[in-house]
Formats: structure tokens, sequence, C-alpha cells
């Protein structure tokens, strides 16, 4: 599976964004997708991710910001970040997991393909 993230870019403070990322292959609908994030200086953090089954889960400090969703028939995956924060700075991968533990979701461990990540930039 290769993964290709694109959408970032340079947005002000309150302003939304939506990333995409298309997967290759043909078994996408069986695979659960995560978001994550890596600021300069820090750790790569969890996002947002969403199962094979559409259950989606999300980090407290994307909830009710940031909506993750899926289309199958177009094997991709989206964020779509709303009320952006100089905070939400930072390089967002996507990820492809074949077997993500519910209670897994969250562990970078638990995906096995990464896409090369987009930068986007919250001016305040």
């Amino acid at each position: 599976v290769q993964l290709q993230a694109s959408g970032g870019g340079l947005v002000q403070a309150g302003g939304s964004l939506r990333l995409s990322c298309v997967a290759s292959g043909r078994t996408f609908s069986m695979y659960g997708m995560g978001w994550f994030r890596q600021a300069p200086g820090k750790e790569r953090e969890f996002v947002a991710a969403i199962r094979w089954n559409g259950n989606t889960y999300y980090a407290d400090s994307s909830k009710g910001r940031f909506t993750i969703s899926r289309d199958n028939a177009k094997n991709t995956v989206y964020l779509q970040m709303n009320s952006l924060k100089s905070e939400d700075t930072a390089v967002y991968y996507c990820a492809a997991g074949r077997s993500i533990i519910l209670t897994e979701v969250s562990a970078g461990t638990s995906y096995d393909y990464w896409g090369q990540g987009t930068l986007v930039t919250v001016s305040s």
C-alpha cells in the first residue's frame, strides 16, 4: 500500500483546511486509516483514525474541530480541520493499518504504511 497525502498549506488561525490521503491497492476498504502529526521539536502524535467499519476516533485536541472520513470508492481518507490554531502547525501524516486493535488506534505502531506527510502552517 502506498499513501499520498495532500492538502496542506498556510492558513490563518480560525481557518479551515481539508487534507486528503489517496491509497493504492484494491483492499483499501479493509484498512484502518489514521492521521498523525509532528510539530518541530516534538514527537509524533495521534490526531484521528477511522476503522474499516467507519467508526471514528479522535485525540482530545482534535475533538469538535477535526473530522475524519473515508471514501472507499476513491481509496481516499480525509481530514477536515476547522477552527485551526497555531498549535496545529505540524507535518501531517496519513497511515494505514490492516489489523488495528480498538484500544490501539492511537498508537503509531498499529499502522503498517505511512504517507510522506503534508505541512500545515497556521499563522496567528
